[in-house]
């Protein structure tokens, strides 16, 4: 399985009518047929220690069946959608694709 994280750091000038249909967008990707499940949030407010990172605005965490599978995703017509519709408002994206175990 492969673990598809994005994290988002976003425009500080977007409103939040704009935030909400971000969020759609995410959720919008959980539908790609080779996505076996999405979820996706922002940063808790949990207390700083030395180690955490919580600046981001929003997080997308989606898992794949495997490695091709993430790869499909990544031409998928509906994920272009997505990255032509809110790239605009990305200020930093940083991605981290795990392997599971």
């Amino acid at each position: 399985m492969v673990r598809h994280s994005v994290y988002f750091w976003l425009d500080e000038s977007i409103s939040s009518e704009q935030k909400q249909e971000f969020v759609g967008g995410m959720q919008a990707l959980f539908d790609i047929d080779v996505v076996k499940h999405g979820s996706c949030g922002s940063a808790a407010d949990t207390p700083e220690r030395p180690v955490t990172q919580n600046t981001f605005d929003y997080a997308l965490f989606l898992e794949f069946d495997s490695v091709e599978d993430h790869n499909t995703y990544q031409t998928h017509p509906d994920h272009q959608v997505f990255i032509d519709s809110f790239a605009k408002w990305f200020k930093t994206v940083k991605i981290f694709d795990t392997e599971m175990a």
